[in-house]
């Protein structure tokens, strides 16, 4: 592969030459300039791939590939190079790194700036200011788009990402509103003390505009200072909350439900939380052992499994019979493309589906869900539960979770199940010795016969 990356940068140098240096160009003229400058990014970015080391990203081997295609585009005559570009752009995006996102809004400027009535052009820019954080100037972009768009059916999915962006700004433009209400009428006793300055800093520094990561960081900010400052309970700062929490839910997911999902509910860390509140809870392994003896009306394990309020089963089932009852179905998005999965056609009455980085999580939802196969799937709240700063915050580990262990971790820290059993996980079935390390802090009580572990 370094062979490889070298060759095609040399080659893309030799087309497109370096700032300042005039450029070989194709036979027939030789391509647009913004083409050139589009080369001469992608060659800025080969070579820091190249001093990055070796390459272990599939991700980013394609996005290699995508860059080769483009340069033989422009060295082509008579070739699109401008639906290479494009390509180009969106393989970028897919890459799901920060690096990536900026390599492909500069492709996008340059696409805009080759075909300015280029609806796909305005849609790259728009996604790859979107994953960048400039939600207001991803509006500007998605607008074009949809100035230039004909198919109404093509445009509801960035209509709707119009209006959760909108939506997230109208939620910082309402806390701003509320904290200088307090200034004006001179509710803010503390306005002059140190934590009442710092609130205020925090409000000045507080924009729609700002990027997402910015934004996020000053209104957390905000919030923090003003619980100090006049304590939980007051009605302004409790309101101030609820933005905050409102504008961190639509930074990850679109308010109004996805049709794809046909007709399921999302639902969030609290309507979980809500769910199994209560309730008896058994994880189910897929052994043929513990499906042999669940498939067999009224054997001891199948009696056992009935009798739990909500059945857990995980992954993709080998073994188990597909009318098994199943209330909550739980998954881990693996691999490169994992939105190219099978798809979950199991019914089941929750589904979640783990995985990052979010945009891959997006196109796998959209791809392998069926329509009335689940009545509520998770949001994005719940997409990284182990991981996320708002539940667990773990660190990752060398070795990814399983999904079975994801779900205790989830399950423990919602802190609500009356009761929660694994079953069945043994031999094949059995958890990382680090996982089982701490489902053995937290047994309190093991059943052989049914190869049944109780944590609660």
């Amino acid at each position: 592969m370094g062979q490889t990356l070298t060759g095609l940068l040399t080659s893309v140098r030799a087309i497109a030459g370096r700032p300042g240096t005039p450029a070989q160009g194709r036979p027939g003229g030789g391509p647009d300039q913004a083409l050139l400058a589009a080369l001469r990014l992608c060659g800025d970015h080969l070579s820091a791939l190249a001093a990055a080391g070796p390459l272990t990203d599939a991700r980013r081997t394609r996005l290699i590939a995508s860059i080769g295609a483009l340069t033989t585009a422009c060295s082509t005559p008579d070739a699109d190079a401008f639906d290479a570009l494009l390509r180009t752009g969106q393989q970028a995006l897919d890459s799901g790194g920060e690096a990536e996102a900026r390599l492909a809004l500069a492709l996008a400027d340059e696409a805009t700036a080759l075909r300015a009535r280029s609806k796909g052009a305005w849609r790259l820019r728009g996604n790859a200011l979107d994953a960048l954080g400039r939600g207001e100037e991803a509006i500007t972009a998605y607008e074009r788009h949809l100035a230039l768009q004909q198919n109404t059916t093509a445009s509801r999915d960035v209509e709707r990402r119009i209006a959760t962006l909108r939506a997230a700004g109208d939620r910082i433009d309402e806390a701003l509103t509320l904290f200088r209400a307090g200034a004006d009428t001179g509710a803010d006793t503390g306005a002059n003390t140190g934590v009442g300055a710092e609130a205020s800093g925090a409000a000045v520094r507080l924009s729609r505009h700002l990027p997402a990561a910015e934004a996020r960081a000053a209104f957390t900010d905000l919030v923090r200072l003003r619980t100090a400052e006049h304590g939980a309970g007051n009605p302004a700062v409790r309101r101030l909350a609820a933005l905050y929490a409102e504008h961190r839910r639509l930074s990850d997911r679109d308010p109004v439900a996805d049709p794809l999902l046909g007709g399921a509910e999302p639902i969030g860390v609290p309507g979980l939380r809500r769910l199994v509140a209560g309730r008896t809870v058994c994880l189910v392994a897929d052994t043929p052992r513990t499906a042999e003896q669940e498939q067999r009306p009224g054997s001891p394990l199948a009696t056992l499994i009935e009798g739990y309020d909500l059945v857990v089963r995980c992954d993709e089932a080998r073994h188990t019979a597909p009318a098994a009852r199943t209330d909550l179905h739980a998954c881990t998005l693996r691999g490169d493309t994992p939105w190219k999965g099978p798809r979950w056609g199991r019914r089941a009455g929750t589904r979640l589906v783990f995985g990052d980085p979010l945009p891959h999580w997006r196109l796998a939802l959209r791809g392998r869900l069926v329509p009335g196969a689940q009545d509520r799937v998770g949001d994005a709240t719940l997409r990284r539960p182990l991981h996320d700063p708002a539940l667990l915050g773990e660190e990752a580990g060398a070795r990814p979770a399983s999904t079975a262990y994801t779900v205790l971790r989830l399950l423990d820290f919602l802190g609500t199940p009356a009761r929660v059993d694994l079953i069945g996980f043994e031999g094949p079935a059995a958890l990382s010795p680090r996982e089982r390390e701490w489902v053995g802090t937290r047994t309190a009580n093991t059943d052989d016969t049914a190869v049944r572990i109780t944590l609660r």
